[in-house]
C-alpha cells in the first residue's frame, strides 16, 4: 500500500465501508495519516468510467459490426453498475445543510458550467443558438448529473421504506408506460431508480460474497455469454432499450407486455453483469486505484473532447477495425490524460468550485469555515 506521502488520490474524510485497515505505525504518523477508501470500489469506478469513455467514442463507428456489438454489450450494464455503486456511497446522505450545500457544489454547479460549454460548442456548429436554451433539458452526458442530484434528495424517504428495492422496481416499470418528456431526464431518473435503491441498500457483507471462488467462475460466464448475445441483439433490437430515457410507449409494441418484460430482462442482465464485474475486480490496490478518485473529471472532460472529437475530421478518415482501434486507444488514453494532475488543476474551478464561487458567506454551512475546510469538503463530495 503506498504511504500518504506518495498516493496521489485525495483521501475522504469520512472512512468508506469496504475500507481495509491501515498499517500499523507510530501513532503520530497514524493520527496524521487519511482513512485508505475502498480499493475495490475504487478500482471498478475507474474501469465503469473507462468503459463509458469507450462507449461514447465508438458510437459513431457502431454500423461496424464488431463496433457494434462492442457498444451494446458495455450499455448492458456500464451506467446500471456507475449508479448501484453511487447509490452505496450515497447511504449518508441525511439531507442536513451542509450535505446540501455540497450536493450543489459537486453537482448542481459543474452542471450548470459544461451545460454551458455543450451549448457554446453546438452554437458554433450549428452556426446559430439550438431550438432550446433551457437549464432544464440536460445536453447529452449532463442527464447523470441531474439524475444523481434527484437521487440524493430523496435517499431519507427510501431508507425508511421497508422494500425499498421493490417498490423503486414497481415505480421504474410502469412510469415508462407514461409520456415523461426530457425535462430533467426524469426518464432515466425513474428507469434507473431501482439500482441506486438498490446500492442504498447494500452493505459491507453482502460484498463478502463476491470473493467466493464460484462467484468469479459464474462471472466469466456471465460477461462471456452477455458478449454473444450482443451480436444477435445489437443486428435486432434497437438502441432505445440500452439508453432507458424514452417512454416504453412510443415503441412498435405493446407498452405492457411484452414492453415491460424487455424491461425486466435487460434489468436482470444490468444486475447479474454488475456482480460479475465487481466479483472480478480486483480488491487490492491496482496502478489505477488512485484514479477511481477522479472520475467525475473523466465524465465531464471526455463529453467536451468527443463533441469536439466528432466535428472533426476523425470519424472520415477511418473505416471497419482500424477506425475501431484507433478509437479504443484514444479513448483509454483520454481517459488516462483526464486523471493527471495537471488536467485535474485545470478543470478545478468547474468540477470542485469552492464554497464561496458559489454560496454566500453568511457563517452557517461549508461557506464559514477557512480555505483549508472549503477544499477538503469540496473534494470529499466529488470523490463520492
Amino acid at each position: 500500500m503506498a504511504s500518504s506521502t506518495t498516493s496521489p488520490a485525495p483521501q475522504s474524510t469520512e472512512k468508506g465501508r469496504g475500507a481495509t485497515a491501515l498499517a500499523s505505525g507510530t501513532s503520530a504518523t497514524a493520527a496524521a495519516r487519511p482513512p485508505d477508501r475502498d480499493a475495490r470500489l475504487d478500482n471498478a469506478k475507474f474501469i465503469l468510467i473507462a468503459l463509458v469513455v469507450l462507449g461514447h467514442a465508438i458510437e459513431p463507428i457502431s454500423d461496424y459490426r464488431p463496433a457494434s456489438a462492442l457498444y451494446y454489450w458495455i450499455y448492458f450494464f456500464h451506467m446500471p453498475a456507475f449508479i448501484m455503486i453511487s447509490g452505496y456511497l450515497s447511504r449518508s446522505f441525511d439531507s442536513s445543510s451542509t450535505r446540501v450545500e455540497k450536493l450543489v457544489l459537486t453537482l448542481a454547479v459543474p452542471y450548470l458550467v459544461f451545460w454551458t460549454i455543450h451549448q457554446s460548442i453546438y452554437s458554433v456548429e450549428r452556426g446559430g443558438l439550438p431550438d432550446s436554451l433551457s437549464v432544464l433539458k440536460p445536453t447529452w452526458t449532463l442527464w447523470f448529473l441531474v439524475a444523481l442530484f434527484l437521487w440524493r434528495l430523496t435517499v431519507p424517504v427510501w431508507q425508511r421504506l421497508r422494500w425499498p428495492v421493490a417498490i423503486a422496481v414497481v415505480i421504474s416499470l410502469f412510469a415508462t408506460t407514461a409520456d415523461l418528456g426530457s425535462t430533467l431526464s426524469i426518464g432515466r431518473v425513474v428507469s434507473f431508480l431501482p439500482f441506486f435503491v438498490l446500492g442504498l441498500s447494500l452493505r459491507r457483507e453482502h460484498f463478502a460474497h463476491l470473493d467466493r471462488l464460484w462467484v468469479r467462475i459464474a462471472s466469466v460466464l456471465v460477461l462471456g455469454v452477455t458478449a454473444l448475445l450482443a451480436v444477435p441483439v445489437s443486428d435486432r433490437m434497437s438502441r432505445d432499450w440500452l439508453f432507458w430515457k424514452e417512454s416504453l410507449t412510443d415503441r412498435a409494441i405493446d407498452p405492457l407486455m411484452p414492453s415491460i418484460g424487455i424491461r425486466l430482462a435487460f434489468m436482470g442482465i444490468a444486475l447479474v453483469m454488475t456482480v460479475a464485474v465487481l466479483a472480478l475486480t480486483p480488491k487490492r490496490r491496482t496502478w489505477y486505484t488512485a484514479l477511481g478518485a477522479y472520475t467525475l473529471y473523466v465524465y465531464l472532460g471526455h463529453s467536451v473532447f468527443l463533441i469536439l472529437l466528432k466535428a472533426s475530421p476523425w470519424y472520415d478518415l477511418m473505416s471497419g477495425p482500424v477506425a475501431l482501434a484507433a478509437t479504443l486507444v484514444l479513448g483509454v488514453g483520454v481517459t488516462l490524460l483526464l486523471c493527471s494532475p495537471w488536467v485535474r488543476a485545470s478543470m478545478r474551478w468547474a468540477v470542485e468550485p469552492q464554497p464561496t464561487w458559489f454560496l454566500r458567506q453568511d457563517g452557517k454551512g461549508l461557506a464559514r469555515g477557512g480555505a483549508a475546510e472549503k477544499g477538503a469538503n469540496a473534494r470529499e463530495g466529488a470523490s463520492a
